[in-house]
């Protein structure tokens, strides 16, 4: 870089491709019970392990966002989530299936967002009782909607195999293998995608 880039702070391609992403894990529950933190944080061990990226946890409960429709969008958790999802280059969505479909909670949270995803990346990880696969199915065309870039690797939990009494997670060792490979995708993306933001 030279001095005159350095004296106006301007950076180049390369000191950029250098700096380390910012990947949130977003826990797309709210309710009372539910065991989406305990999935989170396991991804977030094995993410931080890597070294390759800042992985943070996202939880939309702490916004406190009204539903979309129902108030003058004066809130401050609006905002908050919009700066908070600004900060962040990609995502890993920790999505539980409720008939079918991802929860109302989820949905919310992102349609109260449209320009702080656009051209970003994100990776999925799913648990029900076929593994949250159609619950990730709907996030998908959601996400192509946002022009968020879903990663194709994509690990599902099964709440027969991987969860004690349906309340303690005890991941099987073999998605170590998916979850590693599907952060491996949202970070290569991502980093793709920072180029044209």
């Amino acid at each position: 870089m030279g001095f005159l880039d350095r004296l106006f702070g301007e950076s180049t391609k390369e000191e950029k491709t250098m700096t380390k992403l910012n990947i949130g894990i977003i826990l797309g529950s709210t309710r009372q019970g539910r065991v989406s933190p305990q999935v989170g944080e396991w991804v977030k061990g094995i993410a931080d392990k890597r070294g390759d990226a800042n992985y943070e946890i996202v939880d939309i409960a702490d916004f406190n966002l009204p539903f979309l429709g129902t108030t003058d969008a004066s809130e401050p958790g609006i905002a908050e989530w919009n700066a908070k999802l600004e900060s962040l280059d990609g995502f890993v969505f920790i999505v539980q299936e409720y008939n079918h479909s991802i929860t109302g909670a989820l949905k919310n949270a992102l349609d109260f967002a449209r320009d702080a995803w656009n051209n970003k990346a994100a990776g999925i990880v799913s648990y029900g009782s076929t593994g949250g696969a159609r619950a990730a199915e709907h996030l998908r065309g959601i996400l192509g909607e946002l022009k968020v870039a879903d990663v194709r690797t994509h690990p599902t939990l099964s709440l027969f195999t991987d969860f004690e009494n349906g309340s303690v997670f005890k991941p099987a060792e073999l998605h170590l293998t998916n979850v590693n490979a599907m952060l491996d995708e949202v970070n290569q993306w991502s980093g793709a995608l920072k180029t044209i933001r």
